[in-house]
């Protein structure tokens, strides 16, 4: 955690004391570093407490009998208490109140809520530190997090969304109508998903989320009389269970400046067509490099399914992420006593970035990947190739020649090219939104998996 996130979060002033109308104002009316003495006080007086519970019901027993004669129970259940769920429940106390007081709720997407849910079961130390890392995100890119819940919603919806080249056009290009299944059961998957996507666009619009009852009000509307009105258009629910959401010009507009933004304006994947096309081998110079965030190499490093001793190709490696991680994996498989050590060659074109991969160990050869000859001997084949123009489909031809019968490759591609290009090969894989935003990107990403047939 940087300095300056800490200091951020260590220094707030008497938070909450600001009008509570705007959906991010925190709620907290202490500094955080209150808190944190607060709950290390209670934290210490937590001994103290437990034995004079237990006093005290060593007098209630006493004060209940004569002369020490049992005459029945006293506490309608066992009264035992320990001291380490005493603390889980005071560590998940101060976890909570904080979440609320910083209204995170209002920030975080809906996944990210859940993922929270699931964090704040059994937290982490209650201190400054571990605050700044799990809320730090939130409150300096509250933005971000706005955008990237309404991004996750409507990708979840169609795959339309998830072509920032359709984006790119317009509202002509996206959905006027989706069609969501299973909303009449109560808290039902595509109720939920209803709910959740019509909050995330009241938050990017500045408008508070809408209530349990607000919600359940306007869908018994529209189940008994077969519409209603929500924020952005109406939804029209049917006997069969599916519900229709038709988006009114502005709430198109909004959604397309909401996607826009969130996806950039570096669109790598989707160039005019009045650009120059480049020769079939040559390298652009304006080649977008977006290195590899550490969730995203340990996902596709998963999808290989080392067993040990397998040859792993890694064309447009850049400073060596997923060798990085092939690496770890094999201390352990030697760890595990598998078959044998993997081993791992790169090419990067870049030289700097070459060189920064073979500082750490790696076997990397510096040449256009493009003009390398095809030499099908690798078992398996990883790679995040540029995503500018529709090249990576030259880099993941070319990849294809590399493997030997039965091999394995495994590709990062921008969704567009799934989605919009039908440029994949093999299965494809959807990642999480906003999978690349570390390395400067939020455009939709995904991989293909896909084995080359046997002889």
């Amino acid at each position: 955690m940087k300095d300056e996130n800490m200091t951020f979060h260590s220094e707030f002033p008497k938070l909450g004391e600001t009008d509570q109308k705007d959906h991010g104002a925190p709620a907290i009316r202490r500094s955080l570093s209150e808190i944190v003495a607060d709950y290390d006080a209670k934290a210490e007086s937590i001994p103290g407490a437990i034995e004079a519970f237990k006093k005290a019901e060593t007098a209630i027993n006493a004060a209940a009998c004569i002369g020490g004669t049992y005459g029945g129970r006293v506490f309608a259940t066992d009264p035992s208490l320990y001291e380490r769920d005493v603390r889980l429940t005071l560590l998940r106390s101060a976890w909570k109140h904080v979440y609320e007081g910083l209204n995170i709720e209002s920030i975080a997407s809906a996944k990210d809520r859940q993922q929270l849910d699931l964090k704040l079961t059994n937290p982490l130390p209650f201190t400054l530190e571990n605050i700044a890392e799990v809320f730090g995100s939130y409150l300096l890119d509250q933005r971000f997090h706005v955008l990237k819940g309404l991004a996750e919603c409507f990708t979840d919806l169609d795959p339309a969304y998830k072509s920032h080249s359709k984006v790119k056009i317009g509202v002509e290009g996206l959905p006027k109508r989706i069609i969501v299944s299973y909303v009449t059961g109560w808290n039902s998957w595509g109720r939920e998903r209803v709910k959740d996507t019509l909050n995330a666009l009241r938050v990017y619009r500045g408008e508070p989320r809408y209530t349990y009852r607000e919600f359940e009000d306007s869908m018994d509307e529209a189940q008994r009389h077969g519409e209603a009105d929500f924020c952005g258009g109406i939804i029209r629910v049917f006997k069969n269970g599916n519900a229709h959401l038709i988006f009114d010009p502005e709430g198109r507009k909004d959604i397309n400046r909401a996607l826009a933004e969130f996806y950039g304006e570096v669109l790598p994947d989707a160039p005019n067509e009045a650009e120059a096309k480049r020769p079939s081998t040559k390298v652009a110079r304006d080649l977008q490099f977006y290195a590899s965030p550490r969730p995203v190499v340990e996902t596709v490093i998963d999808a290989l399914h080392l067993r040990g001793g397998e040859e792993i190709l890694e064309p447009s490696c850049g400073d060596g992420a997923l060798m990085d991680e092939l690496a770890r994996r094999n201390a352990d498989l030697r760890e595990n006593r598998m078959s044998g050590a993997v081993s791992v060659t790169g090419v990067e074109y870049d030289a700097t970035r070459a060189d920064l991969a073979r500082a750490k160990g790696h076997h990397v050869m510096t040449a256009n990947f493009l003009q390398v000859a095809p030499d099908p001997r690798f078992d398996k084949v990883v790679m995040n190739p540029p995503f500018y123009g529709r090249h990576y489909k030259k880099h993941l031809d070319h990849a294809v020649k590399f493997l030997k019968p039965g091999g394995c490759l495994v590709c990062i591609l921008p969704a567009s090219a799934y989605y919009d290009h039908g440029t994949t090969i093999g299965d494809w894989r959807d990642l999480p939104v906003g999978s690349f935003a570390s390395s400067g990107t939020n455009i939709p990403t995904g991989y293909c998996v896909y084995y080359k047939p046997r002889a």
